[in-house]
């Protein structure tokens, strides 16, 4: 009887192992391919500048909406507990389709600036319920090794981001419409495959409507410290993200090199944010490790350095560019999963979802400042220096990150690992 027993609860645990990777993969394919949506207007912004006579302010509006509506749809998620009284991959999927609905008719039908930012800003709404459900279903499979599992999530969203940039540069340049579509389709595929996934084991039964989880939440000190660094590094991640192909573009636009064209100048923006993907999975198996303070410290002191010295680089050989975009593109997200972890493991199990989508909202608030910020800048002081404001967010991340460590409640995070 005993052996019985134990051949069966070992099928049980080996079950779960196979089901948590498989689970994995999954959403973060779905989380890959549905957020191509974000960067997808963005990356068109040459053309559809040049197409509509967008100003500047309007040409980083096209990003700026869909933070706003990012946060509007978080904020609205957060307070009515959607993420925790909805079954999320139905939360995920019908999100998805609807950003990929809007998306579409983006590319088919507007042809101005005051109907895109419109259309814009709901896709933001609909992302609002993907990324966040995208992450409590991940954790609950992970109990262990949560950082890794999160991080690998934040990857795909990171390359998943980056795709337009990839799909403008290989047959998308001068073709906004052609690269609007495609986003569109890939989003399509991903919300189509999250309904193949099922809730964990260590995910909360849905939870009632409580209007004072937030509150709870916001009055939790260490639970806020890991937002503060979260916060912190949201205002640099965006602003480099959104600016950088216009970085490269006024870098490139200097040069004699014979390599010095849109599509290569389209291929190192797509490489600085790609190469983050790699930089979140890899963060996140450290931090499980060694820690997630020290894991999200080290990685804003380097890419806040980056921030002071882009403009060093900016006219620099284009090998010596590319290494320096691409130790940037690596640190800059690589410490983003790990504030998710962090949240999962200190805010009550019962609202993990809310706890998550009320970081985010309040993150993504904060991008709209740095988004909106850098133009100005670089107005005054020219695109090579315009990244300096943005080394505030690391510093102030990095300050209250070390703060929650030496906290009590540090100790449940990454199993002891503070």
């Amino acid at each position: 009887m005993g052996d019985a027993v134990g051949t069966e609860g070992t099928r049980t645990a080996s079950a779960v192992a196979d089901g948590r990777w498989r689970t994995l993969v999954v959403v973060a394919l779905a989380e890959l391919l549905t957020m191509s949506l974000w960067f997808s207007a963005s990356a068109v912004a040459p053309e559809l500048t040049v197409q509509w006579g967008l100003t500047p302010t309007e040409a980083g509006l096209l990003t700026s909406a869909v933070q706003v509506g990012f946060v509007v749809g978080a904020v609205a998620s957060a307070a009515l507990t959607l993420s925790d009284i909805v079954p999320t991959r139905y939360l995920f999927a019908a999100s998805a389709l609807a950003g990929a609905a809007i998306t579409a008719t983006l590319g088919l039908v507007v042809d101005s600036a005051g109907a895109a930012i419109a259309l814009r800003f709901l896709t933001g709404v609909t992302l609002a319920g993907v990324y966040p459900p995208g992450m409590k279903l991940v954790a609950g499979w992970f109990r262990r090794r949560r950082g890794f599992a999160i991080g690998t999530l934040v990857g795909a969203l990171t390359l998943g981001t980056a795709l337009p940039h990839l799909v403008r540069a290989v047959g998308g340049v001068g073709r906004p419409r052609f690269v609007l579509l495609v986003a569109a389709g890939l989003a399509t595929a991903g919300g189509l495959l999250v309904l193949r996934v099922r809730p964990g084991p260590y995910q909360s039964p849905a939870a009632p409507f409580d209007p004072r989880a937030v509150g709870r939440i916001l009055g939790d000190r260490a639970t806020m410290l890991a937002n503060l660094g979260y916060f912190g590094h949201m205002w640099e991640l965006y602003g480099v993200w959104t600016w950088i192909p216009v970085f490269l573009a006024v870098s490139f636009a200097g040069r004699e090199s014979a390599l010095a064209t849109p599509t290569v100048a389209a291929l190192f923006a797509f490489g600085t944010i790609a190469v983050g993907g790699v930089g979140a999975v890899a963060a996140g198996r450290v931090a499980d490790r060694v820690g997630r303070t020290t894991v999200t410290a080290a990685s804003m002191v380097v890419s806040g350095s980056c921030c002071l010295l882009a403009g060093f680089a900016f006219a620099a050989p284009l090998a010596v560019l590319a290494a320096f975009l691409a130790v940037w593109g690596f640190t800059v997200v690589a410490d983003s999963a790990q504030f998710s972890a962090a949240i999962s493991e200190l805010a009550e199990s019962s609202y993990v979802g809310t706890a998550l989508t009320l970081q985010t909202a309040i993150g993504f608030l904060l991008t709209i400042g740095s988004i909106q910020l850098l133009p100005v800048v670089a107005t005054r002081f020219g695109w090579r220096w315009a990244f300096l404001p943005l080394a505030v967010g690391p510093v102030v991340g990095t300050l209250a990150m070390w703060r929650l460590r030496r906290r009590p409640e540090a100790t449940a995070l990454a199993d002891g690992n503070r």
